[in-house]
């Protein structure tokens, strides 16, 4: 027989998922201060590493279903990327009515540097870690990720 849990007892699996929560808003916090100085928003540099996945320049569209949001997102990160010298639209060379969008020289300065700042932020959340530990979870996000019903970029 099965008896219900009480309310006062622990729910180690609610416990792991809340510390999976507070890691993970702690990570966006501490990518957030690094990308400040370069200025440009965590959604705009995940825009720049899609868009540099690309054998050849995506279409607007391409990024939306990559990035999993509604194509008038796209619109507005490019927007804001293409202000900032970031990226630039590029008509399409089979069809004229689709534009592609490009990184320019800049985006990609941009890009090193953002990489080189995540690493920072990564290093300082994962500094407690010893090398094995850091192993270890690795594998362990790995399996939950990979593992999960739901993949996406």
């Amino acid at each position: 027989m099965n008896t219900p849990a009480l309310p006062d007892s622990p729910d180690p699996d609610g416990v792991l998922a809340e510390q999976l929560l507070r890691l993970t808003r702690r990570l966006h916090r501490h990518h957030k201060r690094y990308l400040e100085p370069v200025g440009i928003t965590p959604a705009q540099f995940r825009l720049l590493r899609t868009v540099a996945h690309y054998e050849e320049p995506p279409r607007m569209a391409d990024l939306a279903a990559r990035l999993e949001v509604v194509p008038r997102a796209v619109t507005s990160l490019v927007d804001g990327l293409e202000a900032s010298g970031r990226v630039r639209r590029v008509p399409d060379p089979t069809n004229r009515r689709v534009v592609r969008i490009e990184l320019t020289d800049t985006g990609r300065d941009t890009l090193r540097e953002l990489r080189s700042a995540r690493r920072a932020a990564a290093e300082d959340i994962l500094a407690p870690l010893t090398v094995e530990q850091r192993e270890v979870l690795g594998g362990l996000l790995s399996a939950l990720v990979d593992g999960g019903p739901e993949r996406a970029c």
